[in-house]
């Protein structure tokens, strides 16, 4: 029987969804967490591993003689050596759009908290502001209504069209960077160049995968090409952004704000300076988790993990 290992399920699977279909699969051996030093014991003689931000990098994978897949329990795929895999004839499997409208829903969250501040002034009459204000409306900060703004999208994949979408529904205007699977754009949204984009956008949004080509994708001089009371949003990965450039442009004003969902650490040290910078929203990697994207996470990893020990697996990143 087949032995298949989740080196770190504890994310994704906090105990409120059955892991009945891997189970199914052979014989399963589930593990909240993984730590770097165990990983070569933890998945010696597994045929499957299935892994979630747990690195398996070259050196690992040596280790792993007789290893048919790699299952990973996202999207993205980063924390695979997939060359190393690739060279060891072992396909690494990933499980696309499984999140993509719980994750431009969240950006969207964070926009709207940007602008109309909802949490800050429900904390503010929780503490008792209401109760003591002399009127009978107040605000603690400036909202801004997004109709007619213009919100950028670097990424325009399956997360960056649905938030496409909604920023439409909001009356927004709509820029994009040029996909290679969409000819022309739907209506209401325009084509432009990532540079063009940062400069002419009130909000960008970033939806694009972390490569070499990438990386630091927000730095110095983007920022300073944006407006001073543009926003920024990433739901995407925490390296697109130079985080010291973006604390710079928040501290002198040259940003308007900033709401991430990801930092280049996770979970980032108690003195990272974006969890306390001015105008900046910072929330803990949570887009992807809402309990609809991770039962289509789980059943989508059953289908990849099944095809693997048939010998023809699907969703392969290193073929």
């Amino acid at each position: 029987m087949a032995r298949i290992v989740v080196l770190d399920g504890h994310t994704v699977n906090p105990g409120d969804l059955p892991w009945d279909g891997l189970a199914g699969e052979g014989t399963l051996e589930v593990h909240p967490r993984t730590p770097a030093e165990a990983v070569v014991a933890r998945a010696l003689g597994a045929d499957v591993i299935v892994t979630n931000k747990t690195v398996l990098d070259a050196p690992t994978l040596e280790k792993l003689p007789g290893l048919r897949g790699i299952s990973v329990l996202a999207t993205g795929y980063n924390v695979v050596d997939v060359v190393a895999a690739r060279a060891r004839g072992v396909p690494v499997c990933n499980v696309p759009a499984y999140s993509t409208a719980s994750v431009a829903e969240h950006a969207l969250a964070l926009l709207l908290e940007l602008t109309h501040r909802v949490g800050l002034h429900a904390r503010a009459v929780r503490e008792g502001e209401w109760t003591r204000s002399p009127d009978f409306s107040f605000w603690n900060e400036p909202l801004v209504e997004l109709a007619e703004k213009t919100l950028g999208i670097v990424g325009y994949g399956a997360v960056g069209q649905r938030v496409g979408a909604l920023a439409l529904a909001l009356g927004m205007k709509v820029l994009a960077t040029p996909s290679r699977r969409i000819a022309t754009p739907p209506p209401g949204v325009e084509f432009a160049g990532v540079d063009a984009l940062f400069a002419t956008s009130d909000v960008v949004t970033l939806h694009c995968p972390l490569t070499p080509e990438t990386e630091r994708l927000v730095r110095r001089e983007r920022l300073e090409s944006m407006r001073p009371t543009a926003l920024l949003v990433n739901t995407a990965r925490g390296g697109l952004v130079d985080e010291t450039d973006l604390l710079r442009a928040l501290e002198t004003g040259a940003l308007g704000g900033a709401a991430l969902d990801v930092l280049s650490v996770e979970p980032p040290p108690d003195d990272h300076p974006l969890l306390r910078a001015p105008r900046c929203i910072v929330t803990p990697h949570q887009a992807w988790t809402t309990f609809a994207a991770r039962k289509r996470l789980l059943e989508a990893t059953v289908k990849n993990v099944a095809a693997i020990l048939v010998g023809r697996p699907i969703n392969v990143v290193n073929a």
